[in-house]
């Protein structure tokens, strides 16, 4: 847990590939109770769990990158806290590089092919402890 207390995760992939799904899953093994909200619409959506902040991102309905300025995620990236993020091409000259790219691509209704690549030393640290 500790390698992902300031980590920026980035999720790709097509619609309906299971990002947001793939999302919901991690959030709930990291003890989210409650309703977990697509942040489609909301752009963003916060989660607390004892220790750590997560916030749950998805530019998909960004029309032009300094809408992140507009909206103040600047200041949410400089502060504490798992930063995960779905389509975040739509934000990418102002995002930070990120530390973990997830990359789902859908075989058929039920299955996924999964790549991850790590960028950043943390993304390799993070890596190292992911399960086989």
């Amino acid at each position: 847990m500790a390698e992902t207390r300031n980590a920026y995760i980035t999720l790709h992939g097509d619609l309906g590939a299971g990002k947001t799904t793939f999302v919901r899953h991690l959030l709930r093994t990291l003890g989210v109770q409650g309703r977990i909200k697509s942040p489609t619409y909301a752009v963003v959506e916060p989660h607390e769990v004892p220790g750590l902040t997560v916030w749950h991102f998805d530019f998909y309905r960004f029309e032009d990158p300094r809408e992140w300025e507009d909206a103040g995620f600047r200041d949410i990236f400089a502060s504490e806290g798992l930063k995960l993020a779905e389509w975040p091409e739509k934000a990418a000259a102002l995002t930070p590089p990120a530390d973990l790219a997830i990359h789902i691509e859908a075989i058929d209704e039920t299955q996924r092919h999964v790549t991850l690549r790590a960028s950043t030393e943390r993304g390799r640290r993070m890596l190292q402890h992911w399960p086989q």
